[in-house]
Order: structure tokens, then C-alpha cells, then sequence
């Protein structure tokens, strides 16, 4: 009986692969793993080698068949950051490496204009949309460097004829695989190119990124369900008849399986980075919910959208505070964060990676304000983690203001699970509403399952 469900993760920083039971529950040790190689360098690139990616990816696969824990997938389900694309040559291969959300580089191109948060129009005398704020109520985003309204323009003026058509990173990868593997809703709308109600490419958008329909992937259908190629299925047999479905954003992903489904309830995840998020009921072509200005929002699948706020600190704000300030780590760094007294502590900017958008802070850009020789090692991180839950507590009052209720918060993520005293801090700043700790760590690989198996339903809404 082919009730088991395959997840795949496809994370900036691993490839990984589970195996869940019919009711998307990992099952013990049925995990491979590999790591990603992200170049980063000093310019703002950030990028992932596309063949080296799917070479980490047939290895899991590799490891999982070799080991028969293949045995009885029916289904496949995945995971894959959001705002990722690969420029292809006319022949299909890559012409450059994968840009990753996390590569600052790409910046509007000499003679294009377009939407910014707050901007009634283009400047006078450049062409770009009438209206900002509908252009951004209609597809999430804003004109920035993140989406690719300003990437494949950038991309074009370095490649030339090579970049004959853009694709994510997850596309490439199943287009290897798979016999097809047209684009989810869900990672079209982290594109910043999709009109969110018709489910469809937005022509203004389209044409800001100056890009033909033709240019960008095919958008998966509702229950889209794919199937290996022959030379795959030879390959992984235990695979040959299991369908595949349409990879998920992972933000949206992680929301799910936080149990973060509905409207009661946010979910708050602190891994390398950050984002708070909430998810709403909005089918295809239905009115969509208000969209305040600082906030963006995506699809999940045909049937919901996400919304919500992303930071480019989170836990390597974490990481680089102890290593660079040489403090201890585990039970000892807890105990002194919690004898150390909060007006000890400096003013902080924890903004060390710069902003996401809607905001254009660069890197660089983090600060701490107010120490003395009474100041500690343990109160500047103290100050740089706190500072980073009142910037998660401020963007949850946004999210409110589109719901008629208050919110419950689940909060999990590698980072903050790692930290009791982080968790209290959450807590505090997040007062008076219920927040909900998760611990499983594999939530987006879950709630991509949940999605494509129909088993995300609505939470009741909490009490506390």
C-alpha cells in the first residue's frame, strides 16, 4: 500500500529529504540530508550552483532508495524558498548561477522605473504603473530587487541573449526529474509577477520585469499531480508510479505545519533569518483582504494566501553575536541573559543584514546605542535579540489590522528553540497573547505534505 509521503525541503542552506506516514508524521530516521553549497560574497552575491543543488538532491534520493525507505511513497510533496531564479539559455541549460532571496545585487536598470511603498506613480517622464499602492494590493509586492520585476531585468543587461527565459530553482530541479514541472501558484507568487486573485501572470508586472508570458515558467493547474521520467523512475523504481506535487513556498510551508492555518492563529519562525506570517481563506478570483502597506503577501495554494513580514535577522544574528563577543554557549549563556537586568541594556538596530522588503536598508546597517563600562558582552545580545522581537510584536499588530480579532502566535524555528530566554522574550513582547511553542523541527517539509495531501484544515481558535 502506497500511503507514505516523500517530503523534500529544498532549503538555501540543505537539500533534505523525509519520509512521513499517511498523516504526514516523520518517521523515525527516515531522513537524508545535504548541505548547500551558498557562495556568498562581499559585492551582496549570494548564489547556488544549479547542477551542484540537484547533484545534493539525487543523493537523498540515493541514500533513501538504497536503504528501501523509499518502499510505499505514493506521494510527493515539497518545499522551496521563495524568490529564487535561474536564467536559461535558449537550450534550456543555466546561464548563470541561482540567485537566492538572500542576493542584494540586483537594482532597477538605467531607464526602467516602477512602484515603490508610498509612491502615487512612476517619476515624471519614465513609464511604469499608474498606481503603486493597486499594483501592490494586486500582486504582494513591491518594485524591488528581491522580486523578479527588477531581477530579470538586471539579469538580461549582464547576460544578453543567453537569458532566454527564467525559471526558480525548484522548477529546474523537477524539470530534470519529472516529465514536467510547470510553476505552483505558491512560488509564481514570490515571483512578485502574479496578479493573486486571477491566479495569473499580471500584465503590468510582466511588463515592469520586461518579460514575455512565453519567458516564464507554465503555472501549475489546481492538483496538479506530476510523474518521474522514464530514466528517473529506473533510477529510484520504488518511485515509478507515486505522483509529485507542485513544490510550496516555504513560508507558507512552515505556516501550515506550525499550525499556523487559518486566521486564529500566526506563526512566528526564527531560523537563519525571520518572518511572521498569517494565512487566510481567499479562493481563486475572490475579493482578497486589505494589505497594509508594509506588509507582502503570497499564495499558498489556489484556496489560501499568506501574508506578512520577513527580516533578514534571525539566528545568525544569534550566531554572530556569540562567536564575535566569545560568549559561552547552552546552559551557561541562558543563565547569565537571565541575570542580567533589562535596563542594562543598550538601544539596539539589530538590522545587521540590512532590510526585506519594503524596506532598502542595507546591509550594515545595525547599531547599538547607549553602553557604558558597566555594559556587558551578555547585555549587547541581550539588546540585538530583544530588539528583533519588538520588530516580530509591531509587524503582528499589522497583521491584526486586516482581521476583526487578535491573533494567536505559535512560535518555532531552530534558533529560538534553542533559547528559553529568547522564548520569554517573545513571550513578553508578543503580551498579552497566547503564543504556542513548536518544537518539531521539520515544519516546512510537514506542511507541505499537509497541503498536498488536503489534511491542513482550520485550527480551533485558542483560548489563554
Amino acid at each position: 500500500m502506497n500511503d507514505r509521503i516523500l517530503a523534500l525541503d529544498l532549503g538555501t542552506s540543505s537539500v533534505r529529504g523525509l519520509v512521513l506516514d499517511a498523516a504526514a508524521r516523520p518517521l523515525p530516521g527516515l531522513l537524508a540530508r545535504r548541505k548547500a553549497n551558498l557562495t556568498v560574497t562581499a559585492d551582496g552575491a549570494a548564489t547556488i550552483d544549479p547542477a551542484g543543488y540537484l547533484a545534493g538532491l539525487t543523493e537523498c534520493l540515493d541514500e533513501l532508495h538504497a536503504a528501501g525507505h523509499l518502499d510505499g511513497v505514493g506521494l510527493v510533496a515539497a518545499s522551496a524558498s521563495w524568490h529564487s531564479v535561474l536564467p536559461l539559455r535558449p537550450d534550456g541549460s543555466p546561464a548563470a548561477p541561482v540567485l537566492t532571496w538572500l542576493d542584494s545585487r540586483p537594482e532597477p536598470t538605467a531607464g526602467r522605473a516602477g512602484p515603490a511603498a508610498g509612491q502615487a506613480g512612476p517619476a515624471a517622464g519614465q513609464a511604469g504603473p499608474a498606481d503603486a499602492a493597486a499594483f501592490h494590493a494586486r500582486t504582494g509586492a513591491w518594485w524591488h530587487g528581491l522580486y523578479w520585476n527588477v531581477r530579470l531585468p538586471w539579469l538580461r543587461e549582464r547576460l544578453g541573449a543567453d537569458a532566454a527565459r527564467f525559471v526558480g530553482l525548484p522548477e529546474f530541479l523537477l524539470g530534470e526529474l519529472l516529465e514536467e514541472a510547470p510553476m505552483s501558484v505558491s512560488q509564481a507568487s514570490g515571483t512578485g509577477l502574479l496578479d493573486l486573485r486571477t491566479l495569473d501572470w499580471d500584465d503590468e508586472a510582466c511588463a515592469l520585469a520586461g518579460a514575455a508570458p512565453a519567458e516564464l515558467p507554465t503555472l501549475a493547474p489546481a492538483g496538479w499531480r506530476g510523474r518521474l521520467r522514464a530514466t528517473a523512475a529506473r533510477r529510484w523504481p520504488a518511485l515509478r508510479d507515486a505522483d509529485w506535487a507542485a513544490p510550496v513556498g516555504d513560508g507558507a510551508a512552515s505556516n501550515m505545519g506550525s499550525g499556523g492555518v487559518d486566521a486564529c492563529r500566526a506563526a512566528v519562525t526564527v531560523g537563519t533569518s525571520a518572518a511572521v506570517r498569517l494565512v487566510q481563506a481567499a479562493p481563486a478570483g475572490a475579493p482578497l483582504p486589505p494589505l497594509p502597506s508594509g506588509l507582502w503577501r503570497y499564495r499558498v495554494d489556489h484556496d489560501r494566501i499568506v501574508t506578512g513580514a520577513a527580516y533578514s535577522n534571525g539566528g545568525n544574528l544569534y550566531a554572530w553575536a556569540r562567536r564575535e563577543l566569545c560568549l559561552p554557549d547552552g546552559p551557561a549563556l541562558e543563565e547569565a541573559l537571565a541575570t542580567r537586568a533589562v535596563t542594562a541594556r543598550p538601544r539596539a538596530d539589530p538590522r545587521l543584514g540590512g532590510d526585506r522588503p519594503p524596506g532598502r536598508t542595507p546591509a550594515g546597517s545595525g547599531s547599538l546605542d547607549g553602553i557604558g563600562f558597566a555594559t556587558t558582552a551578555v547585555d549587547l545580545l541581550a539588546a540585538l535579540l530583544s530588539a528583533v522581537c519588538r520588530q516580530v510584536a509591531e509587524d503582528v499588530v499589522e497583521i491584526e489590522s486586516i482581521l476583526d480579532q487578535p491573533v494567536a502566535v505559535a512560535l518555532g524555528g531552530g534558533a529560538v528553540a534553542a533559547s528559553s530566554w529568547w522564548r520569554a522574550e517573545f513571550r513578553a513582547a508578543l503580551a498579552p497573547r497566547q503564543v504556542i511553542d513548536v518544537a518539531e523541527p521539520e515544519v516546512g517539509a510537514i506542511g507541505a505534505a499537509m497541503i498536498a495531501t488536503g489534511r491542513a484544515g482550520a485550527n480551533t481558535r485558542p483560548k489563554g
